[in-house]
């Protein structure tokens, strides 16, 4: 299971981004963040294109309990319930653009 750093922030994101979308492509389901210690919204940005990735494979993508500041900032944004879950993608016609 692909599991980043204790950084997921603006100076490494693409780098992190990178590999979680090729753990994704080999067919990894979920991606564990408990262990993600320091953030900014890259990091929320970050979660967001793992899933977005995984559902355009048509998969579930799980990044199990969230830390407390993840979470925060996935609350202050509002994306919350996008995060949570393993949700499994819409089909493309419920998708909005």
């Amino acid at each position: 299971m692909f599991k980043p750093g204790a950084s997921l922030t603006f100076s490494n994101a693409s780098t992190v981004l990178r590999e979680g979308l090729s753990a994704i492509a080999a067919g990894q389901a979920s991606i564990d963040v408990s262990e993600v210690a320091v953030v900014d919204s890259s990091a929320v940005a970050t979660l967001l294109a793992w899933r977005r990735a995984a559902a355009g494979r048509g998969a579930a993508l799980d990044f199990g309990p969230l830390p407390a500041n993840l979470q925060s900032l996935a609350d202050l944004y509002g994306v919350t319930a996008l995060l949570q879950g393993a949700a499994a993608p819409t089909s493309a016609t419920d998708r909005h653009h």
